[in-house]
């Protein structure tokens, strides 16, 4: 997935993209895949459903610090989320132009975490007393991007990821993993005949050795049966801890999104639908499953 760079939020975009895809095979495997199948010629092709990040909600981090560079970018705050038993908040931005993707931003509820949880985190991210993005110059493209790569904090000792691990997978993932591009998804509807819909395409990939999430389900269907959601299981990535200990711990993985007709546009020649004939937003109890395409129910099933 990559942008031509005329702006500087292709420049932004692909400076992402680039660690994301040396830490996440399955994403060139299913590209190859693609491509030998017919589906695309070129991964350029794909259009990008949106792409998702985790925080800490913690005073000088967490969403309102990480969405200052999109809302400067020309992104719109949208529709907010709450995952209760996920101890998490939520919330999407639409882009400015749709060659964009969405933007999907979660933040651990930090203070809702046992006292000793709390304390392991606040270790590591008090190591940044300010808001970081308050020191970007983010009409500066390049310094964006490399941010989004910077450490923050630095490595957690494996203890405590293993500590955090116990009581939250998410706070665990974000405690080693930062700001790395958490997913990107491909928009399923918007490929060729006898792939476009979740169903076929994800024969099309377990056909092809890609283990899906199976959590509620391989597809996640929101209420209204407009938006249905699948993702890869987390590449596993060998991490290297503060005290030294290497251990592999769960990266990062690909969604695929279907985002269906809404009513009033069915009667619409399927050559006419563009994007907005079709169901936009997200939905709480799909998102909720997909976290766990992270999680060790997930990342410790035998293929």
């Amino acid at each position: 997935m990559r942008f031509e760079e005329k702006q500087d939020l292709d420049i932004v975009m692909n400076r992402l993209f680039t660690p994301y895809e040396e830490r996440v095979p399955v994403v060139q495997k299913i590209m190859e895949a693609m491509m030998a199948e017919g589906i695309i010629k070129d991964p350029q092709e794909i259009v990008n459903d949106h792409i998702a990040f985790r925080t800490m909600g913690v005073p000088q981090l967490g969403v309102a610090s990480f969405e200052k560079i999109f809302l400067h970018y020309g992104y719109t705050k949208k529709d907010y989320f709450h995952f209760e038993g996920k101890k998490l908040n939520a919330w999407w931005y639409a882009p400015p132009e749709e060659k964009y993707p969405r933007i999907f931003i979660s933040e651990l509820r930090v203070g809702d975490l046992s006292q000793a949880a709390q304390e392991i985190i606040r270790k590591y991210t008090e190591e940044v007393p300010t808001d970081p993005v308050d020191d970007l110059d983010l009409n500066k493209a390049e310094e964006v991007g490399h941010f989004f790569e910077k450490p923050l904090w630095s490595l957690p000792t494996y203890a405590d990821y293993q500590k955090l691990s116990e009581e939250s997978e998410y706070a665990a993932w974000v405690i080693y993993n930062r700001y790395y591009l958490n997913h990107y998804t491909i928009s399923v509807h918007a490929l060729k005949e006898g792939f476009n819909t979740l169903e076929e395409f994800n024969a099309f990939l377990e056909n092809k050795g890609v283990r899906l999430n199976t959590a509620g389900g391989k597809i996640k269907t929101s209420p209204d049966g407009l938006l249905a959601q699948s993702s890869t299981v987390a590449d596993m990535v060998m991490a290297t801890f503060k005290d030294g200990e290497k251990v592999e711990i769960p990266g990062s993985y690909l969604e695929f999104a279907e985002r269906r007709v809404l009513p009033e546009f069915q009667h619409l020649n399927s050559k006419d639908i563009k994007r907005e004939h079709l169901r936009d937003g997200f939905e709480t109890g799909n998102a909720d499953k997909i976290f766990e395409s992270t999680f060790s129910s997930q990342t410790s099933k035998k293929a």
